[in-house]
C-alpha cells in the first residue's frame, strides 16, 4: 500500500512564492504539518532524538508537548524543514516500493553526496541545505536523470 499525502501535507511541498514565515500561512499549516511530520517519523522508524534534530534541535519539552498537542503556530524554520521532509517522503514513495521507501533514509548510501552515510544522518547534520539537496536528488530521479 503506497502512502498518500493528505491535502494539507501536499500543501507543504515547497512552492515558489509560498512564504512559510508569514503568520497567516504558519497558522494555516502548523498543526497539519506536525501531524504529518510525526506520522513520517513513525513510518521511517526515526528515533525521537533524531526527529528533534531534523526539526532543528528542538528540546525535549517542546517536542513532546508538540506530540501531544500540535501548536497553532510553528516557527517558519520548522515549517520549512517539515516541508522538505514531506517532499522527500512523497518522492521516495513515488520512486521506490513501500518497503524501500520507508527504509531509504536509514540505509547507508554510496551516492557521493552521502559519502557512505545514511540520508538521515546527512540531513540531521546538514539541516535545511542538506534536506534541499536530498529533495533535489530525488526530484532528479523522478524526472529520470
Amino acid at each position: 500500500m503506497m502512502y498518500q499525502l493528505s491535502e494539507m501535507q501536499a500543501a507543504l511541498l515547497p512552492v515558489p512564492g509560498l512564504d512559510l514565515h508569514g503568520k497567516d500561512t504558519r497558522e494555516q499549516l502548523s498543526e497539519a504539518a506536525l501531524r504529518g511530520f510525526f506520522r513520517i517519523m513513525e513510518i521511517w522508524a526515526v528515533k525521537d532524538i533524531d526527529a528533534r534534530a531534523l526539526l532543528g534541535g528542538v528540546s525535549n519539552g517542546p517536542y513532546y508537548a508538540w506530540k501531544r498537542q500540535p501548536p497553532r503556530l510553528l516557527d517558519g524554520d520548522v515549517l520549512m524543514r517539515i516541508s522538505y521532509l514531506v517532499g522527500i517522503f512523497d518522492a521516495l514513495n513515488r520512486i521506490y516500493g513501500e518497503k524501500l521507501a520507508d527504509e531509504w533514509v536509514r540505509l547507508p548510501n554510496s551516492n557521493r553526496i552521502f559519502g557512505g552515510e545514511t540520508p538521515l544522518a546527512v540531513m540531521m547534520q546538514g539541516g535545511i541545505p542538506a534536506m534541499l539537496m536530498v529533495r533535489r536528488l530525488l526530484d532528479a530521479r523522478m524526472a529520470g536523470a
